[in-house]
């Protein structure tokens, strides 16, 4: 086992610009995988397509660079076919909530056991510049040169809506608190959502806007309430922390209880049942 953030490292250097939220983000990662002594064998990184994508290449872990919007299933698959491994999917807003939209909601309210941190710059960086998901109403980009006429999608409520187990907010020029984020998430039994302000310096730099504007939640916030959790995605567009908590029984869970309390069956009788049911029916 490690527990240094220097040995999840790879040789491969990360190529973002300089300034890129992701470095933030990349650093947290490798401070909670040694603070939760991961064994880089036992563990996957798997992303979609983006500059945050690239994620798995800077990683000693396992790493799965998959196709644009398909991190989560992806994901999901490597954790079913295997639940003793520690899963995590990475991407940006654009990868995680325009093609890959239609995986969020079923990989909540599954429950699977993984977690996933999405790099948000509300933008498409990789593709240079065009409005994202997330990007905001009367935002200007090379896709939108008169400002954007659709509003942004707030991903915390769609998360508490969705029912995930885990739902925070951190940012990757606050490393300490996201690191706790990270931890935090990784703890939590079934699917974990942790939204990351990750500032794209190159097409829609708020790097300091964004600092200035972001504040924690009120201390008194209770996770477990969930109106008050949405209420809060609602009215509070940067705050960080965490949202929303709900521990419940995860896919694996479930599926191992109906394992436990299902009579066991042979062959020849999977066959006697089917012809009792077929002679009925007729």
């Amino acid at each position: 086992m490690t527990t240094d953030p220097k040995d999840f490292k790879s040789d491969l250097k990360p190529i973002w610009c300089p300034g890129c939220g992701d470095f933030g983000v990349l650093a947290a990662a490798y401070r909670a995988f040694a603070e939760l002594d991961l064994d880089p064998d036992r563990t996957v990184v798997v992303s979609g397509i983006g500059c945050s994508s690239r994620f798995p290449g800077f990683v000693t872990t396992y790493g799965y660079h998959g196709v644009h919007g398909r991190a989560l299933p992806t994901a999901m698959g490597v954790k079913m076919a295997n639940p003793e491994l520690e899963v995590i999917a990475v991407g940006g807003d654009g990868d995680g909530f325009a093609i890959g939209g239609g995986h969020f909601p079923h990989a909540a309210r599954r429950n699977i056991d993984i977690t996933y941190i999405v790099m948000d710059n509300e933008i498409y960086g990789l593709t240079k510049g065009q409005v994202s998901p997330t990007s905001l109403h009367q935002q200007k980009s090379p896709s939108s040169p008169y400002g954007n006429v659709e509003q942004p999608l707030n991903t915390m409520a769609t998360a508490i809506a969705a029912d995930a187990s885990f739902v925070a907010r951190g940012a990757s020029f606050r490393p300490k608190e996201l690191t706790e984020l990270v931890i935090a998430g990784m703890k939590s039994p079934g699917f974990s959502f942790i939204d990351a302000y990750s500032p794209c310096t190159a097409f829609n730099n708020n790097t300091q806007l964004w600092k200035d504007e972001v504040s924690q939640l009120d201390e008194q916030h209770d996770p477990t309430d969930r109106a008050a959790a949405f209420a809060h995605a609602l009215e509070d567009p940067m705050a960080l922390g965490i949202f929303y908590k709900n521990e419940r029984p995860t896919m694996a869970d479930q599926l191992q209880a109906l394992k436990d309390n299902s009579e066991p069956t042979t062959p020849d009788a999977l066959l006697d049942s089917y012809a009792l049911d077929v002679k009925a029916a007729r």
